[in-house]
């Protein structure tokens, strides 16, 4: 079996709209860090001096949102509202995770201009594919933005999704939606510029929005989805982290071909 790495780094190198805070404990600091440590919450007193080059372990301290690199929404990224169920949306740590290991399909969309498809153009995309989505395959959006990831252009140049394709994809009952892209929306310029001249607030934001009538996730900030032999036949495992209460999970996201 082949493994292919479908995600992005988190880089505090690269420019971020919430930036990246990447602190670094050198194993000599760790130790100190790890004597200080002991004698504060235990009272236990050891000299890391005695330690091999009195050093122990580095430790690394991230300051990120949830949103930084390939990540998983949540239902409760979308807002408080829940029409599907009762009670309130679900957080990341209490989805099943059978949604997140399932058959893969990859759709190209490189050819779409920034903005959204529609419906249609998802069906064009289906027949290319030889097959529409099974209920709970993993659809992933080849827009091609990766090749932009670490620039500002990431967060402004991009395909998304219309309010039509979101529903389509649920309504064949696929529950994870993946993009390459930053939102799996339209730019927020695009949107807000169709919003004024149209006053039609459906063009705000209805990837997202849908996920308040019906429970899906979205995988986002995807990569390398044009290594993937063909648009069918590999499994996609993006297993979200367990964040207790949060709205999103970082996945590390990867296709297993068979071979």
């Amino acid at each position: 079996m082949r493994i292919i790495d479908l995600s992005t780094p988190v880089d505090a190198g690269v420019w971020e709209p919430d930036p990246v805070v990447h602190e670094v404990l050198s194993p000599a600091e760790g130790a100190r860090h790890m004597a200080d440590g002991m004698r504060e919450n235990w009272g236990v007193d050891f000299d890391p001096a005695q330690l091999p080059d009195g050093e122990l372990l580095s430790l690394d301290t991230l300051t990120l949102t949830t949103h930084t690199g390939t990540h998983v929404d949540a239902p409760s990224h979308y807002g408080t509202r829940a029409d599907y169920r009762p009670g309130a949306p679900r957080h990341i740590d209490a989805m099943p995770l059978d949604w997140f290991v399932r058959p893969g399909m990859v759709l190209d969309l490189t050819d779409a201009p920034v903005g959204a498809v529609d419906a249609g153009r998802l069906r064009s995309a289906f027949d290319r594919a030889g097959r529409e989505p099974d209920p709970l395959d993993i659809v992933m959006l080849r827009t091609g933005a990766d090749r932009l990831a670490g620039t500002p252009a990431y967060f402004t140049d991009f395909t998304g999704l219309d309010g039509s394709a979101t529903r389509l994809l649920l309504d064949l009952g696929v529950r994870v939606i993946g993009t390459d892209a930053f939102s799996l929306d339209a730019p927020f310029g695009h949107m807000i510029e169709k919003f004024h001249e149209s006053g039609d607030r459906s063009v705000l934001w209805p990837a997202h929005f849908a996920g308040r009538e019906r429970e899906y996730c979205q995988i986002e900030r995807l990569a390398n989805l044009d290594a993937l032999p063909a648009p069918t036949g590999f499994t996609v495992s993006c297993l979200p982290v367990r964040i207790v209460g949060a709205g999103a999970g970082w996945a590390r996201a990867v296709a297993l071909v068979d071979e």
